[in-house]
Order: C-alpha cells, then structure tokens, then sequence
C-alpha cells in the first residue's frame, strides 16, 4: 500500500547499488521483477536481505531471451541496470530501443564513472570511486591514511539512494509529460554531492586545514570518539556553544579553561577529554548524559544497535526472513513503506502473464528454455558495478 503502488520495475540483476535502489523502491510499493542471467553469483553475499522482487532468470544471449526481456520492458515504468557502458546496448536493450519500444519508459542506470568521461569504461568498486570523488581523501585523521566508511558513501549513498531519486523524480515527469528518459547515475557525482557541505564550507574558509584538523574530520575535540574505560567509546558532537557548554559541566570541566575555538589548542584538549573518558565505562557516561544536551551517545556495533531503546520504540530494525535487518525508510503517514519478502517459488508463466505477456508466448519461452525460475540470491556473474 506504499506510495509507489502500481508502479512496475524491471531490474537487470547486478551488485550493491543498483539492486538497493530497487529494494527502496519495492519498499514504497513498487512491483519489482529482477531479471537473472545464468550462472553463479559474482559476490553472493551481497545480494543478502534485498526484498520485495520477483525473480526469474532470462538467457539474455538467446534472442528468445532477449525478446521476452524487451516485452518485459514495454510492460514496465522504470528499467534498472548496473552494468558498465555498452553492455545493455550488445544485448539489444539499450535506451534508445527500449524507449522507443516504451516512450514513457525510466532507463536508470547505475554505474561507477557515469555513462561517459575518460574513465566511464574502468573497472572499479566504493573505495575507487569516493577517491576520485574526493571524499576518501578527506576521511583520516592528522598523520593517518584515509579509512574509507565500509562501502555506503560511494555504494549506497551515492549510488543506490541518488538512482532511487532519480527514477522517482524522471517517473513524475514522465506521468505529466507522456515522456521518459535516462537517468546517468554515477556513483563519483552522487559521493562528490554528499560533500557539498564540505565544499562550502572550505570556500568559505571555515575547513582550513589539512584532513584531520577541521572541525568534523576529527581535528576538533567537541566532534570526536573517546574510548572509555572498559574498552569500548562514546561519540561527543558538541558543536554549538550551549551544547559544548553542557559536555563542560558534564565531565566537570570549566568551559572558560578549554575555550572551545581555541583551534592551536585542539590537540590539548583532545588529550584531556580522552583522559577524562578513560575514568568510567561506556554506558555510566550513558546514562550520566541522559536528558541534557551535551551530544554524547553510545557508539554501539552492529549487534548492539537493534536492542538499544530508542531503536527498539521507532522499530528501526525488524526481523526479517530470518535476519535482523534495518527497516524501510523513511516513514511516511498515510502510505507507510512495506518490507515484502523476494517472491520464492513462483509460476514463471504466470509472472509474465501478469507482466503484460500474453498467455501463449509466456509457455512458449518457459517451454523453450528462454526463461525459468531464478532463486533469490541470485546477481549477475559479470560484476556490474565494476564500472
């Protein structure tokens, strides 16, 4: 019952990115349909928890096959792939055919480097492409090499979500105009977008040094991780004034002798909070901050996040297919997202008759090994998001 209800995705079946984009969209109620080649998944692993998708897998190097896949278009709103430039046009389902066959079609692509440029054709993965982008350069601490942030910048952010909000912003259009049209999702523009803020602010003066000794990039002492006394941290983000004022009287510090934008002064006193952490455990600071506004917080791993309260009573995590997962997001009032699960055992013929396929073609590509069921771990062999 999702916002995006009745809205039909095709996805080309690919790695990370792409495949998010069409959770998040399954998510709001969109019907999505992934389309599998043969063969063994490149990076299994990371197709786990994707939902709300019918699979089926099509041999796309036999003409049938590439005929039931444009039919699947011509029956579709929006058309998702991943793969580096070219590779849907060899296969006879590049844009220009698809929308000619569908012109109010959505042709979202997901790549690495965008659909042109010099490196369009190069093989890459996150890390490669936050670099370029500039962010990764910017994530490390004075004196360190930069620390890339698992892979959610360039992957997920910049990738997944931008895709997502282009297909939604080219279907809007698309309903008013009669008209679709491609959408180039890069993940180096979508990471370089995530940093507008940083951008800015180095314009405007206000991120003058190196990495490691700005304000947010670990060189100021009211915006860092401090381990505690049993090994574990907090996350102290004091940046406004009355908020740095209430981590002062917190730890029992007086704020007029660490004066907070004292930068020569930073790096002292960073090493007298991190002194003043090591006296308690974690979460005797925990409960110590609670109900003011000093800004500190638990930083918790992966097994503790779902059992903290505040989780617990937004229902940020669900169980799921047999997982603890994060829930969709974000929420809305009337047509709240749903977490559907990756259809299982299915009647290809009848997906396709669903699809728009007429009944006798449906049995007649089932019959002729064009078509078949896909299991629901199943990406594509050829590493899509390698450019």
């Amino acid at each position: 019952m999702g916002p995006l209800r009745g809205l039909k995705v095709v996805e080309f079946a690919g790695l990370g990115p792409a495949p998010f984009a069409a959770m998040m969209l399954a998510d709001m109620g969109a019907d999505v349909i992934r389309v599998s080649r043969p063969g063994p998944s490149a990076l299994g692993g990371m197709s786990t928890g994707h939902r709300g998708f019918v699979p089926v897998t099509v041999d796309l190097k036999d003409p049938a096959g590439q005929e039931l896949a444009a039919r699947l278009v011509e029956s579709s709103d929006v058309l998702i792939e991943g793969f580096r430039p070219g590779v849907m046009e060899r296969l006879g389902l590049g844009p220009d055919r698809c929308l000619e066959r569908r012109p109010s079609l959505v042709y979202a692509r997901m790549t690495g480097y965008g659909q042109d440029g010099p490196l369009s054709g190069a093989a890459g993965h996150d890390i490669n492409y936050i670099s370029v982008a500039g962010v990764l350069g910017a994530i490390r601490r004075h004196g360190e090499r930069p620390l890339f942030p698992l892979n959610l910048v360039g992957d997920f952010g910049g990738g997944g979500m931008i895709l997502a909000f282009g297909v939604v912003c080219a279907v809007l259009e698309a309903r008013a105009s009669g008209q679709g049209q491609v959408v180039d999702a890069a993940m180096v523009d979508g990471a370089a977008l995530l940093a507008t803020t940083v951008h800015a602010m180095r314009s405007a003066g206000q991120w003058p040094a190196d990495p490691g000794g700005n304000v947010l990039d670990s060189g100021a002492h009211f915006y860092e991780v401090y381990e505690t006394a049993d090994g574990r941290h907090v996350a102290v983000g004091a940046l406004e004034p009355p908020f740095y004022a209430a981590l002062c009287q917190l730890i029992g510090v007086d704020a007029q002798t660490m004066p907070q934008w004292d930068r020569p002064r930073w790096p002292e006193f960073k090493q007298r909070l991190a002194a003043i952490f090591r006296t308690r455990p974690r979460d005797e600071w925990v409960a110590l901050a609670e109900g003011t506004d000093a800004c500190l917080s638990p930083v918790l791993l992966l097994d503790e996040a779902p059992a903290h309260p505040h989780n617990r009573a937004r229902g940020t995590f669900m169980e799921f297919d047999g997982a603890v997962l994060p829930a969709p997001a974000p929420r809305l009032s009337r047509t709240p997202a749903e977490a559907r699960p990756a259809s299982g055992d299915i009647d290809v013929e009848q997906v396709l008759v669903e699809w728009g396929i007429p009944a006798d073609d449906a049995r007649r590509w089932c019959a002729g090994g064009a078509v078949w069921p896909a299991t629901t771990g199943d990406s594509d062999a050829t590493g899509p998001t390698a450019g």
